[in-house]
């Protein structure tokens, strides 16, 4: 697809739209809008996942480190702890792989409060990001009402994405481990939508992120060719831009692999 066709998707769209892509083969990259900052939603989980490995890299804390989780830990929305039975005990690897790949709010607020929002936000500049941060927990209503908001970029986090797909992310074996994790993303109604029909089904490493006005979803694709896409979307009309993300993942596959359909 010619650059002048996707952007005149993205310009029909309200509110703030950013878009990345980059072949992980060829380097050929486009981007639209990529380093604006955004509202994050889910996808800062990303970020926070990132930063417990490293801690596990550290042995600051380990992956099998097992916790009770109370009702007086829950939060409502995303995720599974909240409905399961008061006192469950769950290792640090479990809340990561319950973060990412059901989205679960619990799991990451416990992260959170298990690693420190400073120890995490000192990981992301680490890293060299500028425009990513963590500045609340998942589902605190009232900081977000005071309008504090945790933020990232497509391209910080396409970044990220392909620091963990070189093996250059905390480690080779940490970054495998979070590819492996996120391929596991149950979550799969934008980026996979149409993928989902192809003849040979490509595995996807993504993560999503929705609240009211906002959906992102930001991966890799792995076709023959690898590819990254990064769609994050605030103000905007979440049912629109959200076909958009599938309709153009499939596009952008077949261009860079070729396809057909079951």
């Amino acid at each position: 697809m010619a650059l002048d066709e996707m952007l005149r998707k993205f310009e029909k769209l309200p509110g703030k739209i950013s878009f990345l892509y980059e072949n992980l083969e060829t380097g050929e990259r486009v981007g639209y809008r990529e380093d604006q900052p955004l509202m994050a939603a889910s996808v800062i989980k990303l970020f926070v996942m990132a930063s417990v490995f490293d801690q596990f890299e550290k042995r600051k804390l380990k992956q099998d480190f097992s916790l009770p989780i109370y009702k007086k830990d829950c939060v409502p929305s995303c995720g599974a702890l909240t409905y399961l039975h008061e006192g469950i005990c769950v290792t640090a690897l479990d809340l990561v792989t319950l973060m990412i790949i059901f989205s679960d709010n619990t799991a990451t607020n416990v992260l959170i409060d298990l690693l420190g929002m400073e120890e995490i936000n000192r990981y992301i500049e680490s890293l060299g990001f500028k425009n990513t941060r963590l500045n609340r927990k998942m589902y605190d209503v009232e900081k977000s009402a005071q309008g504090i908001q945790n933020y990232i970029t497509a391209s910080e986090t396409g970044r990220l994405l392909t620091m963990m797909h070189r093996g250059e992310l905390v480690s080779e074996a940490a970054s495998s481990q979070m590819i492996s994790i996120l391929k596991n993303q149950q979550l799969c109604s934008k980026i996979p939508f149409y993928l989902q029909a192809l003849e040979e089904e490509p595995e996807i490493a993504h993560k999503t992120g929705e609240d009211r006005g906002i959906t992102h979803d930001v991966g890799i694709v792995y076709g023959k060719v690898p590819f990254l896409v990064c769609f994050c979307g605030n103000e905007t009309d979440t049912p629109a831009f959200e076909r958009i993300m599938g309709e153009l993942s499939l596009e952008l596959y077949k261009k860079v692999n070729g396809t057909g359909q079951k």
